[in-house]
């Protein structure tokens, strides 16, 4: 199966519109993933990603979760142009950083909770296929580590909800998201991480796609420039099998 995913950011900018957008290519084969994903931002500093990120993840599909193997992100920013790239191990997570960090925080993330955790790519597809509690419909905690930063996102369920984006209207649930800063970061801060959340977050989930509940939008109050909306634009499932039977009886046509 194949899933194309789109999220577009909106806010303004002392009154001047900014937007931001994601694209998400995921294959999902019976023991394996491969997801691609391209994020360009436009006036919105560090909004998920920081700037220009051409991101890939691949991994292990087992039962109702993704495992990551492999993690590349290409930050394009014009500044340090940083490449970062993890490899999961049976007892640590390799990560090479080119520049290279000036540090990993204090304190930083251990083997352990590395290897617990979900590269920020495979988090977010992860969460929508997730088995869930009736005593919490919104699953989590979403548990991310990029590199150097672990975070965790603790969903609380607030009730149902009326959803509006470009790609879906209907019923879904709305969830309370905390922030928990639990390693990589400098000491005692408490300002925004690398995906420039720095304020209360809203997640709203729906059943767009039988059998999962996929993030539909995301309201975040920003210190710098206030709300951020991120709606779903575009959300579609492909079968690879039908797709390549097609595609090959159009080549022997």
């Amino acid at each position: 199966t194949r899933m194309v995913y789109e999220l577009e950011a909106k806010a303004y900018v002392l009154f001047i519109p900014a937007t931001g957008r994601a694209h998400f290519d995921v294959e999902m084969r019976p023991d394996t993933y491969n997801i691609k994903s391209r994020v360009k931002v436009t006036g919105i500093a560090d909004w998920f990603v920081n700037y220009d990120m051409h991101l890939q993840a691949s991994g292990y599909t087992r039962g109702d979760e993704l495992k990551t193997y492999n993690y590349v992100s290409q930050n394009r920013d014009g500044k340090k142009n940083r490449r970062i790239e993890m490899t999961y191990g049976a007892d640590d997570v390799a990560m090479t950083a080119t520049p290279r960090f000036g540090d990993l925080g204090d304190p930083a993330a251990t083997p352990a909770q590395k290897l617990e955790a979900l590269d920020p790519l495979s988090s977010i597809i992860d969460i929508a296929f997730q088995p869930r509690d009736p005593s919490n419909p919104c699953g989590g905690p979403m548990k991310l580590f990029d590199g150097k930063q672990l975070t965790y996102l603790n969903l609380t369920y607030q009730g149902e909800a009326d959803i509006k984006t470009e790609a879906w209207r209907g019923k879904g649930i709305e969830c309370f998201v905390n922030m928990e800063r639990v390693a990589g970061y400098e000491k005692g801060e408490k300002g925004k991480n690398l995906s420039g959340i720095d304020g209360p977050m809203r997640m709203y989930f729906a059943e767009v796609i039988p059998g999962t509940m996929t993030m539909m939008k995301l309201v975040v109050d920003t210190d710098d420039i206030g709300k951020i909306t991120v709606e779903t634009s575009k959300i579609q499932m492909i079968d690879v099998e039908t797709q390549e039977a097609s595609a090959e009886g159009s080549n022997r046509g």
